[in-house]
Order: C-alpha cells, then structure tokens, then sequence
C-alpha cells in the first residue's frame, strides 16, 4: 500500500464540545490508484486530506506513506517529504499573480534547489494543453486555465501521490469535466496515485474507486 491510515481521528474542541472532524479512520490505498472521497460538506473528508498530505497534525492514530510513518518525522523533515513526494491541487488555484505560467509551475523545483527538467514541463504544458499560455500571467487565463497551471505545478516535482481538494469547485460543468479528465489522463500516463476530494458523485464516478465519508467516519 502506497497510503495507508491506522485510526486515524482529529478532534476539536469548541466550548463544551468536542468535535469529531475524523474520528478512527481506517485507509488502504493502492499505488497507482485514482481514489475519490465524497461526503457531505462537514463529513470530515478535506481533513482527511489535510492529514494524507501532513498539512495538519492528527489527534491520534497514523498516517504511512510508502511505509514511512508521518508521525516519526520532525515538521521539517515532514516539510521536506510533502514538497520531494506530495503534489496539491486545491480549489482556490493559489497562484503567484506576478508570474507567468511557466514560472508558477517551476516555482516547487526552484524554492527546493531543483534543476527544472524542461522536457516534463514542456510534456505537462502539452498535455494540458497551455503551452501557449506560458509566457501568460494568471489574470490572463480562464478559471479553467488556472486550474490547469495549479495541476501542472503539483505534477513539476514528478510527485508519486496527488492530493486534490475540491479541484473543481470554482469551474463549471463542463471544465470540470475537463479538469477530471486530466486528473485521470495524469494517473495513466504519469502513473500518479491521485486522492481527490469533491462533493459531486457524478464526477467521483471517474475515479477507480470511491470512499464515501459521513460524521468523520468511513462508512463504505
């Protein structure tokens, strides 16, 4: 298994309350597979996905990536895995107004020292097709567009897990049709294991596989 949690739970506390946002879940994900999470807008699903990437610390229970325990790791020892093995693509596009597309998607190689391999930006920018648009700054582009430039630079760093929060829930119907499309495009020819978050069951359908979330338990 190339994700795996192990009771995983999150708990809050707000006044009296306890709020169970994850409480004893319990994941295997294969290497390679395009697994949706679908649930209700509160289920505890985007925690998860906060608790996948190590955005956020767990109440209790485990996190394993290609066996290696989130919990073993310092925070910068866990900064440094999430950039070198973690791509993120979030609702919100989070683009650096000031630079082009070519630059937002290098941007992850050049804060790790990397030296940017132009023959895999330039297959990224092909086959999601805003190759033409590289020298574009953001303000120049669709909300689909953007989103393209947020997938390509999750995918800069040749990441071997994917992890997409709600990626469509700024577009409409028909580009988000689009943006899953490249999702699944990416994990059958970039062999990405990709986790995406999303509310929409008919566009969950596209996954291998869905895990359905309710009250912050996994319940099929």
């Amino acid at each position: 298994m190339i994700l795996k949690t192990k009771q995983l739970k999150k708990h809050y506390h707000q006044s009296q309350h306890v709020v169970k946002a994850l409480d004893g879940v319990d994941i295997e994900i294969k290497e390679g597979e395009f697994v949706a999470v679908v649930g209700k807008s509160g289920s505890g699903k985007s925690t998860l996905l906060h608790m996948l990437g190590g955005l956020d610390d767990q109440t209790s229970g485990q996190v394993f990536i290609e066996g290696h325990s989130l919990n073993d790791m310092t925070p910068d020892e866990k900064t440094i895995f999430r950039r070198r093995n973690i791509g993120f693509v979030f609702q919100s596009y989070n683009l650096i107004p000031a630079l082009n597309v070519y630059e937002n998607v290098t941007l992850p190689l050049e804060l790790d020292g990397l030296s940017v391999d132009e023959n895999h930006i330039s297959h990224l920018l092909n086959m999601l097709s805003i190759n033409d648009k590289r020298y574009n700054l953001p303000s120049q582009l669709s909300g689909g567009q953007q989103q393209r430039v947020a997938i390509a630079r999750a995918l800069a760093t040749k990441p071997f897990i994917l992890l997409a929060d709600e990626p469509t829930g700024n577009l409409d119907s028909h580009t988000s049709q689009e943006v899953i499309g490249l999702l699944k495009l990416s994990n059958q020819t970039l062999k990405q294991t990709i986790v995406m978050i999303t509310h929409n069951l008919e566009l969950a359908q596209m996954a291998d596989r869905i895990i359905h979330i309710e009250d912050g338990k996994v319940v099929s």
